[in-house]
């Protein structure tokens, strides 16, 4: 089974605020457009409730979550098998297994899996060869013992089974075959006349002639009569007795239960921890119905394709979707500063001094010649919107400002009135728990052995921010934890005031803030004057005391 065709995600950090999704995926759309390959925009985490409104507003719908970049089933090829039913022979699962090469083969019915049959397990039945009751016990098609012995059905159903009985050889005398045939029996024998009367008189249910020995009419008649089954083989009765194992069914001898089975989305990490521990080599890959899709083995694995994708909006690991470092990342589209990704070989790498990556992403537009439609126009118009705090972040530049007036009227929109409805979105925080209001816009920073976080909300209401604050401040101690960092800090930004309340949690952190701003030891309120910028003004200033 191929792979679909492969898509290239685009995808912002883990904490997605209204550029990290708009500038993905209006760069998936250019990118889409650019090279006619598939790019497709994703969230690597919830969206907070300004985004939702923008996406709701423009009636885009939100990109799917990916949360994890590891290599998926779905990313490796699969040997395609249609399976056996559980009445086929052992020897069909033989032939079938030594043709497509594999030592594992799955039984299906109405192509649902019900078991696997293994080479081990075809061995098996040479191992049970001594047991002459073993043909009924498996309930064993008379077409399936014709097979397996290279023989004709002469007379008789060929489709019903064999129920009961044993297999025996007919090589005594007529007085001696008489005392060991029963009733029901399968009768090997030969083209001796007397063996094959014998057979009739004491009512096998089956016989099996060899070295395509002559039957008279006579027999035949009789045997009709009593509905026996008549196999003409060209093999000796060593080599039909050998062979007539095969043709037991495969349920007798298959797995049926506590199967090993994968799913499309299960990873490649996990799948490959399983199989150390089992005897299998290959193993079946099933949907959510149990329906069979395919095959993979150890050696499948290790030709698996890494997922490509483009990431925006940042450039630091602990911000971007687990699993990036076992991606292929093909590009970064970023305003922040130098992270921590690495990269397997050189990307494209763009990264500009602007208050918004959708700054970026219209110039990119423009430089390739492509019109923005409107709505994708709105999108970043949003974002830098959003970003820049409607240009009154120091993050902020003309370019920044320019390009959302131009976005602006090719999207029709009023940019005071669109600022105000969602910076209103964005503060409502009904119903939102401490942790939510915490988490929702939050990004992680390392400088040398210490990780920060840094979270921010921004209102245009004093009134709302102190609900907020009464609301966060208790948790913050906990949300160390919850976050693994070392020190958390939360910007409660009043955008009309251009300032920012600062909170801290974690046992240095109030103290590192107040040698950072240069405060008295004292200060109870942290009140930051002109700080409405996480990345520009706070960040930065936070990294220095750090580095000393």
């Amino acid at each position: 089974m191929s792979r679909q065709k492969d898509k290239i995600y685009v995808v912002g950090h883990k904490n997605p605020d209204t550029d990290s999704i708009c500038s993905a995926i209006a760069y998936a759309a250019l990118k889409t457009k650019l090279t006619g390959h598939a790019y497709e925009p994703r969230r690597a985490g919830q969206l907070n409730e300004e985004t939702q409104y923008v996406l709701e507003k423009f009636a885009v719908k939100p990109p799917k979550l990916l949360s994890d970049l590891r290599e998926q089933i779905k990313d490796v090829e699969l040997k395609e098998v249609e399976g056996l039913t559980s009445n086929s022979s052992i020897r069909t699962a033989w032939e079938t297994m030594r043709e497509l090469n594999i030592h594992t083969l799955p039984v299906v019915r109405d192509g649902s899996l019900e078991g696997v049959i293994t080479i081990g397990d075809i061995a098996k039945t040479y191992m049970d060869v001594y047991d002459s009751m073993i043909l009924s016990k498996a309930r064993t098609q008379y077409r399936n013992i014709a097979r397996a012995v290279d023989g004709e059905v002469i007379t008789g159903n060929e489709h019903s089974y064999l129920l009961n009985g044993k297999v025996v050889i007919a090589a005594s005398s007529r007085i001696l075959m008489s005392d060991f045939i029963s009733r029901d029996d399968l009768v090997i024998m030969g083209d001796r006349k007397d063996a094959q009367q014998c057979a009739v008189d004491m009512e096998a249910s089956c016989m099996v002639v060899c070295q395509n020995a002559s039957i008279s009419e006579e027999i035949i008649k009789q045997a009709e009569k009593k509905q026996i089954v008549i196999i003409r083989t060209p093999h000796d009765t060593f080599t039909a007795a050998q062979h007539i194992n095969q043709s037991i069914p495969v349920k007798y001898f298959m797995t049926k239960t506590n199967l090993v089975t994968f799913k499309m989305k299960d990873y490649v990490d996990d799948v490959k921890e399983v199989m150390a521990r089992k005897r299998f080599r290959d193993f079946p890959i099933v949907d959510g119905n149990g329906k069979l899709l395919g095959l993979i083995s150890r050696r499948r694995l290790l030709n698996v394709r890494k997922k490509q994708v483009i990431l925006v909006d940042h450039n630091e690991k602990s911000q971007a979707v687990d699993g990036v470092e076992e991606a292929e990342v093909m590009e970064i589209i970023d305003h922040h500063r130098l992270g921590s990704i690495q990269t397997m070989g050189p990307v494209f790498f763009r990264n500009q001094p602007v208050g918004c990556t959708a700054t970026i992403v219209s110039q990119m537009y423009e430089e390739n010649g492509v019109e923005i439609d409107p709505t994708n126009a709105a999108l970043l118009c949003s974002a830098i919107i959003s970003d820049t705090l409607m240009f009154r972040s120091p993050t902020c530049t003309p370019l920044d400002e320019n390009t959302a007036r131009k976005l602006a009227q090719t999207a029709g929109v009023e940019i005071e009135i669109l600022a105000q409805e969602m910076f209103r979105a964005g503060s409502n925080l009904k119903g939102k728990s401490a942790q939510d209001i915490c988490f929702l816009d939050f990004k992680k920073f390392t400088v040398n052995e210490t990780v920060f976080g840094v979270g921010q909300v921004n209102s245009m209401s004093s009134d709302e921010l102190e609900g907020i604050k009464k609301k966060v401040k208790p948790y913050l101690e906990k949300a160390c934890a919850d976050s693994g960092v070392n020190m958390i800090f939360f910007m409660l930004t009043n955008i009309l005031t251009e300032s920012s309340e600062l909170l801290c949690g974690g046992p240095e952190a109030k103290e590192k803030i107040l040698n950072a701003y240069d405060l008295p030891e004292d200060t109870d309120t942290i009140m930051l004057k002109g700080v409405v910028s996480r990345k520009k003004q706070l960040v930065p200033t936070l990294v220095s005391v750090l580095q000393q």
